[in-house]
């Protein structure tokens, strides 16, 4: 067996040192999240977290969740823009634990790319931590794969997963959830993470370019569409342990939109009856509708429409809730309220979502544009 051509690991395309750039890049701002219980620094094969905090719990139950930005990843890189996205990818996964009542503890990322360059995996990464300082969680550990072949050179993609702890009988959830509760919306701060598939071939069929001034926006197009995931980890965890707000659920609103996330949350037997007229939709997801002649069904079935978060409390805790959020500078309002399930179908009902066995959600009315 004999070649003529030397193959190397470089010339497949793998640049370890980059990597090794990257990291040094990164470390600091990872870094910035350990607080005492991290040991063992950045480089590791495993992050370690002390656990010694959770002897403190009667019955402490670990919560975790794993997810992506899907292809909102595409929009920072055509725009260039990288130091944002990992803003998303934690909100997207630290705050599907949050929906339970668990307080996070720490966070791996994992980022495969055609090419590794320092300086973008880096500005990805402090986003990451950027994201992880703001909710509270340590980023232990992550892993940076270069994929030549696989995918292009200026492609990649993001992944994460969190794990928390929460207080067994403190756990949120449907079991909690009673007829005459109140159903809060926290607004989203736009698009989030969810519907780039939709969002983007709307555009793409419109012929906009991402540099496009929008003056509906007040920005250009692409600047709108990179806006970073509201956080919501804190303000939920604090109105979570307010008495009197009486939190008995929450619905991070996701893939699938408002009625199909909030059903997952409701038990069996129940019916939220959610007033589409209770917010103005912002500007971007009219913007999106009008451009692509979207059906409005398409787009609550797919976009959050200024809703990113819900709370479902105790009908004497509304009004302390809306307070609450209001000091912590989350918009929020009285979106409807939980009622028996009458057994309404129709197109405006929505129930059994995710292959969970758990209420109905019916929107009424409709919405208001600017």
């Amino acid at each position: 067996m004999s070649g003529t051509t030397r193959v190397t690991y470089a010339s497949a395309g793998v640049d370890t040192e980059a990597g090794d750039r990257a990291v040094e890049l990164m470390k600091d701002a990872v870094r910035a999240t350990h607080g005492p219980q991290v040991l063992g620094g950045v480089g590791g094969f495993a992050g370690l977290f002390d656990a010694t905090a959770l002897t403190r719990y009667r019955r402490p139950l670990l919560a975790t969740s794993t997810d992506g930005v899907g292809t909102k990843v595409a929009i920072a890189q055509a725009l260039d823009v990288h130091d944002t996205i990992g803003i998303d990818l934690v909100g997207m996964v630290v705050d599907d634990i949050v929906v339970v009542g668990a307080e996070p503890l720490f966070m791996t990322d994992y980022i495969a790319t055609g090419r590794v360059v320092p300086e973008r995996v880096a500005d990805v990464v402090r986003g990451i931590a950027r994201g992880c300082a703001e909710t509270g969680t340590a980023l232990v550990g992550g892993e940076t794969a270069e994929h030549p072949g696989l995918l292009a050179p200026d492609e990649y993609d993001v992944a994460g997963a969190a794990t928390g702890v929460v207080e067994a009988d403190e756990l949120l959830g449907p079991e909690r959830v009673r007829e005459g509760d109140v159903v809060l919306a926290m607004a989203s701060s736009g698009l989030h993470s969810n519907g780039y598939s939709l969002v983007r071939r709307v555009i793409e069929v419109a012929g906009w370019g991402l540099e496009r001034e929008v003056p509906e926006l007040g920005r250009a197009l692409g600047l709108e569409l990179l806006e970073p995931t509201r956080l919501y980890t804190k303000p939920c965890l604090a109105l979570a342990r307010t008495a009197a707000a009486q939190v008995h659920a929450f619905s991070h609103v996701t893939g699938g939109g408002l009625a199909a996330n909030l059903a997952r949350v409701l038990p069996a037997g129940a019916l939220a009856r959610v007033d589409r007229g209770s917010w103005v939709v912002p500007p971007v997801f009219e913007l999106v509708r009008g451009l692509g002649q979207v059906p409005w069904a398409d787009l609550e079935a797919t976009l959050n429409l200024g809703v990113g978060m819900v709370a479902v409390v105790g009908a004497d805790g509304a009004d302390a809730a809306l307070a609450q959020l209001a000091d912590a500078g989350v918009p929020s309002w009285v979106l409807g309220e939980v009622h028996a399930d009458d057994g309404a179908v129709g197109p405006d009902v929505v129930r059994g979502t995710k292959g969970v066995h758990a209420g109905a959600v019916r929107l009424d009315g409709t919405y208001r544009t600017v």
